[in-house]
Protein backbone atom coordinates (compact mmCIF):
# COMPACT_ATOMS: atom_id res chain seq x y z
CA UNK A 1 0.00 0.00 0.00
CA UNK A 2 1.67 3.11 -1.28
CA UNK A 3 2.08 5.96 2.34
CA UNK A 4 1.00 9.04 1.96
CA UNK A 5 3.20 12.39 1.86
CA UNK A 6 3.19 14.93 3.91
CA UNK A 7 1.32 16.99 1.98
CA UNK A 8 -1.62 14.45 1.61
CA UNK A 9 -1.84 14.37 4.82
CA UNK A 10 -1.72 17.78 5.86
CA UNK A 11 -4.82 18.18 3.05
CA UNK A 12 -6.65 15.36 5.10
CA UNK A 13 -6.54 17.54 8.37
CA UNK A 14 -7.38 21.04 6.33
CA UNK A 15 -10.72 18.91 4.80
CA UNK A 16 -11.12 17.16 8.23
CA UNK A 17 -10.62 20.86 10.10
CA UNK A 18 -13.26 22.70 8.03
CA UNK A 19 -16.05 20.13 7.55
CA UNK A 20 -16.11 19.19 11.44
CA UNK A 21 -17.56 22.53 11.69
CA UNK A 22 -20.42 21.26 9.39
CA UNK A 23 -23.29 19.34 11.44
CA UNK A 24 -24.46 17.94 7.89
CA UNK A 25 -23.54 17.83 4.49
CA UNK A 26 -26.17 16.98 2.18
CA UNK A 27 -25.30 16.22 -1.82
CA UNK A 28 -28.25 16.95 -4.07
CA UNK A 29 -27.54 15.00 -7.53
CA UNK A 30 -28.92 13.48 -10.57
CA UNK A 31 -27.59 11.08 -13.52
CA UNK A 32 -30.14 13.03 -15.79
CA UNK A 33 -29.56 16.82 -16.88
CA UNK A 34 -32.52 19.35 -17.18
CA UNK A 35 -34.62 17.75 -14.57
CA UNK A 36 -34.14 21.24 -11.88
CA UNK A 37 -31.36 19.77 -9.52
CA UNK A 38 -29.91 23.17 -9.01
CA UNK A 39 -33.20 24.83 -8.40
CA UNK A 40 -34.28 22.11 -6.06
CA UNK A 41 -30.58 22.86 -4.18
CA UNK A 42 -31.19 26.28 -4.17
CA UNK A 43 -34.41 26.22 -2.83
CA UNK A 44 -33.20 23.94 -0.09
CA UNK A 45 -30.62 26.08 0.98
CA UNK A 46 -32.71 28.98 1.40
CA UNK A 47 -35.65 27.09 3.17
CA UNK A 48 -33.42 25.84 6.17
CA UNK A 49 -31.30 29.64 5.89
CA UNK A 50 -35.08 31.32 6.35
CA UNK A 51 -35.64 28.55 9.28
CA UNK A 52 -32.76 30.30 11.17
CA UNK A 53 -29.99 27.39 10.30
CA UNK A 54 -26.57 28.59 9.28
CA UNK A 55 -25.98 27.14 5.87
CA UNK A 56 -23.75 26.86 3.26
CA UNK A 57 -24.22 26.28 -0.76
CA UNK A 58 -21.35 24.77 -3.08
CA UNK A 59 -22.16 24.50 -6.54
CA UNK A 60 -19.51 21.82 -7.42
CA UNK A 61 -21.26 21.91 -11.13
CA UNK A 62 -17.45 23.12 -12.84
CA UNK A 63 -18.75 23.55 -16.25
CA UNK A 64 -22.20 25.22 -15.79
CA UNK A 65 -22.71 26.70 -12.57
CA UNK A 66 -26.06 27.80 -12.09
CA UNK A 67 -26.34 29.35 -8.57
CA UNK A 68 -24.79 32.72 -9.00
CA UNK A 69 -27.17 33.45 -11.16
CA UNK A 70 -30.30 32.16 -8.86
CA UNK A 71 -29.12 34.25 -6.51
CA UNK A 72 -27.90 37.47 -8.80
CA UNK A 73 -24.48 37.57 -7.90
CA UNK A 74 -22.21 38.85 -10.30
CA UNK A 75 -18.88 39.55 -8.42
CA UNK A 76 -15.38 37.64 -8.05
CA UNK A 77 -14.30 35.23 -5.67
CA UNK A 78 -11.94 36.88 -3.14
CA UNK A 79 -9.58 35.55 -0.72
CA UNK A 80 -9.17 37.03 3.54
CA UNK A 81 -5.95 37.12 4.79
CA UNK A 82 -5.43 33.66 5.93
CA UNK A 83 -5.78 32.65 2.12
CA UNK A 84 -8.93 31.45 3.18
CA UNK A 85 -12.17 31.70 0.20
CA UNK A 86 -14.59 33.88 1.28
CA UNK A 87 -18.10 32.61 0.28
CA UNK A 88 -20.75 35.38 -1.49
CA UNK A 89 -23.60 36.22 1.16
CA UNK A 90 -26.82 34.71 -0.83
CA UNK A 91 -29.62 35.68 1.46
CA UNK A 92 -29.45 36.24 5.20
CA UNK A 93 -27.81 33.01 7.08
CA UNK A 94 -27.02 31.20 3.20
CA UNK A 95 -23.29 31.27 2.37
CA UNK A 96 -22.66 30.36 -1.22
CA UNK A 97 -19.05 29.26 -3.25
CA UNK A 98 -19.24 28.87 -7.07
CA UNK A 99 -17.16 28.29 -9.84
CA UNK A 100 -19.08 31.15 -11.43
CA UNK A 101 -16.99 34.02 -9.03
CA UNK A 102 -13.98 32.64 -11.18
CA UNK A 103 -15.26 33.92 -14.38
CA UNK A 104 -14.37 37.14 -16.23
CA UNK A 105 -17.93 37.05 -17.97
CA UNK A 106 -20.57 34.93 -17.83
CA UNK A 107 -19.80 33.51 -21.36
CA UNK A 108 -16.63 31.99 -20.26
CA UNK A 109 -16.35 28.17 -20.45
CA UNK A 110 -14.21 26.41 -18.15
CA UNK A 111 -12.69 23.97 -20.34
CA UNK A 112 -10.73 21.53 -18.21
CA UNK A 113 -10.00 17.80 -17.46
CA UNK A 114 -10.73 15.93 -14.39
CA UNK A 115 -7.75 16.28 -12.10
CA UNK A 116 -8.07 20.20 -12.52
CA UNK A 117 -11.85 20.24 -11.96
CA UNK A 118 -11.04 17.78 -8.66
CA UNK A 119 -8.35 20.11 -7.76
CA UNK A 120 -10.73 23.03 -7.49
CA UNK A 121 -13.69 21.10 -5.65
CA UNK A 122 -10.66 19.87 -3.19
CA UNK A 123 -9.72 24.24 -2.66
CA UNK A 124 -13.38 24.34 -2.39
CA UNK A 125 -13.82 22.06 0.30
CA UNK A 126 -10.77 22.50 2.65
CA UNK A 127 -9.93 26.23 1.49
CA UNK A 128 -13.54 28.32 1.87
CA UNK A 129 -13.89 30.09 5.31
CA UNK A 130 -17.56 28.91 5.72
CA UNK A 131 -17.59 29.21 10.17
CA UNK A 132 -19.66 26.57 11.92
CA UNK A 133 -22.80 25.60 9.64
CA UNK A 134 -25.79 23.79 10.40
CA UNK A 135 -26.13 22.58 6.59
CA UNK A 136 -24.07 22.59 3.61
CA UNK A 137 -25.65 21.75 0.43
CA UNK A 138 -23.83 20.50 -2.60
CA UNK A 139 -25.26 21.16 -5.54
CA UNK A 140 -23.69 18.36 -8.04
CA UNK A 141 -23.46 17.99 -11.58
CA UNK A 142 -25.37 15.58 -13.82
CA UNK A 143 -23.61 12.48 -13.90
CA UNK A 144 -21.75 10.09 -11.53
CA UNK A 145 -18.42 11.25 -12.76
CA UNK A 146 -15.96 13.21 -11.22
CA UNK A 147 -16.96 16.26 -9.46
CA UNK A 148 -19.57 14.07 -7.70
CA UNK A 149 -16.95 11.51 -6.86
CA UNK A 150 -14.45 14.10 -5.72
CA UNK A 151 -16.93 14.79 -3.44
CA UNK A 152 -17.90 11.73 -1.97
CA UNK A 153 -14.81 10.94 -1.51
CA UNK A 154 -13.43 14.35 -0.22
CA UNK A 155 -16.18 14.07 2.39
CA UNK A 156 -16.13 10.74 3.54
CA UNK A 157 -18.44 11.40 6.46
CA UNK A 158 -21.53 12.90 4.03
CA UNK A 159 -24.99 13.13 5.48
CA UNK A 160 -26.60 11.70 2.40
CA UNK A 161 -27.80 12.06 -1.01
CA UNK A 162 -30.79 13.55 -2.27
CA UNK A 163 -31.80 12.64 -5.37
CA UNK A 164 -33.47 14.40 -8.13
CA UNK A 165 -36.01 13.87 -10.87
CA UNK A 166 -38.36 14.22 -13.60
CA UNK A 167 -41.93 11.55 -13.98
CA UNK A 168 -40.81 10.38 -17.09
CA UNK A 169 -39.34 7.19 -17.85
CA UNK A 170 -36.03 7.92 -19.12
CA UNK A 171 -35.10 10.34 -16.21
CA UNK A 172 -36.66 7.71 -13.47
CA UNK A 173 -34.35 4.91 -14.85
CA UNK A 174 -31.39 7.53 -15.00
CA UNK A 175 -31.61 8.05 -11.27
CA UNK A 176 -31.25 4.34 -10.40
CA UNK A 177 -27.55 5.12 -11.72
CA UNK A 178 -27.36 7.64 -9.05
CA UNK A 179 -29.15 5.34 -6.74
CA UNK A 180 -25.70 2.67 -7.83
CA UNK A 181 -23.17 5.41 -7.10
CA UNK A 182 -24.60 6.05 -3.78
CA UNK A 183 -24.30 2.48 -3.02
CA UNK A 184 -21.11 2.10 -4.28
CA UNK A 185 -19.37 4.51 -2.22
CA UNK A 186 -21.28 3.71 1.32
CA UNK A 187 -23.17 7.22 1.01
CA UNK A 188 -26.48 7.44 2.97
CA UNK A 189 -29.80 7.84 0.60
CA UNK A 190 -31.68 10.80 1.73
CA UNK A 191 -34.69 10.50 -0.69
CA UNK A 192 -35.96 10.81 -4.21
CA UNK A 193 -37.89 14.44 -5.08
CA UNK A 194 -40.00 14.09 -8.28
CA UNK A 195 -39.35 17.56 -10.19
CA UNK A 196 -42.07 19.06 -12.37
CA UNK A 197 -44.61 16.99 -11.93
CA UNK A 198 -48.22 18.85 -13.35
CA UNK A 199 -48.65 21.82 -14.14
CA UNK A 200 -51.88 23.48 -13.64
CA UNK A 201 -54.05 24.95 -16.53
CA UNK A 202 -54.67 28.52 -16.16
CA UNK A 203 -57.95 28.41 -17.68
CA UNK A 204 -60.06 25.50 -16.09
CA UNK A 205 -57.15 24.84 -12.92
CA UNK A 206 -56.77 21.09 -13.67
CA UNK A 207 -53.91 19.53 -12.88
CA UNK A 208 -51.96 18.37 -16.29
CA UNK A 209 -49.58 16.12 -15.96
CA UNK A 210 -46.27 16.89 -18.10
CA UNK A 211 -44.28 13.93 -18.82
CA UNK A 212 -46.94 11.60 -17.70
CA UNK A 213 -46.34 9.03 -14.75
CA UNK A 214 -44.24 6.00 -13.55
CA UNK A 215 -44.79 5.13 -10.33
CA UNK A 216 -44.14 1.22 -10.86
CA UNK A 217 -40.26 2.64 -12.00
CA UNK A 218 -40.04 4.91 -9.22
CA UNK A 219 -41.37 2.12 -6.44
CA UNK A 220 -38.87 -0.09 -8.16
CA UNK A 221 -35.84 2.32 -7.31
CA UNK A 222 -36.43 1.13 -3.01
CA UNK A 223 -35.87 4.53 -1.52
CA UNK A 224 -38.06 6.81 -0.38
CA UNK A 225 -40.10 9.59 -2.36
CA UNK A 226 -39.68 13.25 -0.27
CA UNK A 227 -41.96 14.85 -2.17
CA UNK A 228 -43.49 16.21 -5.61
CA UNK A 229 -42.67 19.78 -7.08
CA UNK A 230 -45.02 20.86 -9.37
CA UNK A 231 -44.39 22.98 -12.79
CA UNK A 232 -44.64 26.55 -11.29
CA UNK A 233 -44.15 29.64 -13.60
CA UNK A 234 -43.30 31.74 -10.68
CA UNK A 235 -40.80 30.03 -9.72
CA UNK A 236 -39.36 30.35 -13.03
CA UNK A 237 -39.51 34.00 -13.33
CA UNK A 238 -38.01 34.49 -9.67
CA UNK A 239 -34.53 32.70 -11.03
CA UNK A 240 -34.33 34.65 -14.11
CA UNK A 241 -34.74 38.06 -11.07
CA UNK A 242 -32.73 36.43 -8.92
CA UNK A 243 -35.09 36.96 -6.36
CA UNK A 244 -36.51 34.67 -3.41
CA UNK A 245 -39.29 32.62 -4.36
CA UNK A 246 -39.58 30.87 -0.71
CA UNK A 247 -39.96 34.62 0.75
CA UNK A 248 -42.18 35.98 -2.18
CA UNK A 249 -45.05 33.16 -3.32
CA UNK A 250 -44.34 31.67 0.43
CA UNK A 251 -48.31 30.40 0.17
CA UNK A 252 -47.93 28.77 -3.33
CA UNK A 253 -48.30 24.83 -3.39
CA UNK A 254 -44.58 24.27 -4.42
CA UNK A 255 -43.30 26.26 -1.79
CA UNK A 256 -45.65 24.33 0.68
CA UNK A 257 -44.04 21.22 -0.95
CA UNK A 258 -40.75 22.52 -0.07
CA UNK A 259 -41.14 23.09 3.47
CA UNK A 260 -42.42 19.42 3.67
CA UNK A 261 -39.84 18.20 2.05
CA UNK A 262 -37.49 19.95 4.41
CA UNK A 263 -39.06 18.36 7.30
CA UNK A 264 -38.86 14.75 5.79
CA UNK A 265 -34.92 15.37 5.33
CA UNK A 266 -34.24 17.16 8.95
CA UNK A 267 -36.45 13.98 10.52
CA UNK A 268 -33.55 11.50 8.33
CA UNK A 269 -30.85 13.20 9.11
Amino acid sequence: MQEKNFDQELEEILIKEAMDKIKYKIMVMSNKGGVGKSTISALLAETLAIENNQVGLLDTDIHGPSQSKIFNIQEKLQANDAGKIIPFLARENLKLVSSAGLLEHENQALIWRGPRKAGLIKQFIKDVDWGNLDYLIIDAPPGTGDEPLAVAQMIPDISGIVIVTTPQELAVLDSKKAITFANELNAKIIGMIENMTTLECPHCKKQIELFGSNEEAKEASGIDLLGKLPFDSLLLKSIDKGSSFMRQHSLSSAANEILSIVEKIKVKL
